[in-house]
């Protein structure tokens, strides 16, 4: 596998971005619908404010339903817990035409599993774990050791 590879060739773009003020049961209904595990969150202008994980999200549930009594009360905490609570904010991110090899860097030293790709500020594509193992083990070419 050549770690030159620029992340263009591997990264997801068909993406479902979420908004600040997107609230906790919409977050839980597009992550309930899709087996995507990492939401970026935008402001109005696109720009990418944060990022979402599908475990940082489960566990914040499973918090909150251990610190609320009753389905009424429950329903109540999530109604006022929006995407801009949960998030984490300023995410790093990369460029298209950085190179596997950094993001394979970045996901070994970090505890990132995703990293938003952003192209003159605006974000153009996802990069996580899997598209790198998917590319590693099916799409890069046999042989290639570079």
């Amino acid at each position: 596998m050549n770690t030159q590879t620029p992340l263009r060739d591997l990264m997801t773009t068909d993406l479902t971005v979420i908004k600040l003020d997107t609230p906790f049961n919409k977050i839980k209904s597009i992550f309930d619908t899709n087996s995507f595990h990492h939401l970026p969150v935008v402001d109005n202008m696109a720009m990418v404010q944060g990022i979402i994980s599908k475990h940082d999200f489960t566990n914040l549930a499973y918090r909150l339903s251990n610190e609320t009594a009753g389905k009424t009360y429950s329903e109540k905490t999530y109604n006022n817990i929006f995407a801009k609570d949960i998030m984490t904010k300023n995410p790093v991110f990369l460029n298209p035409n950085d190179s596997i090899g950094l993001v394979a860097d970045l996901f070994l030293e970090n505890i990132y599993h995703a990293i938003p790709i952003m192209e003159d500020g605006v974000l153009v594509g996802i990069i996580t774990t899997h598209d790198l193992l998917a590319f590693a083990f099916y799409k890069a070419p046999v042989g290639d050791d570079e």
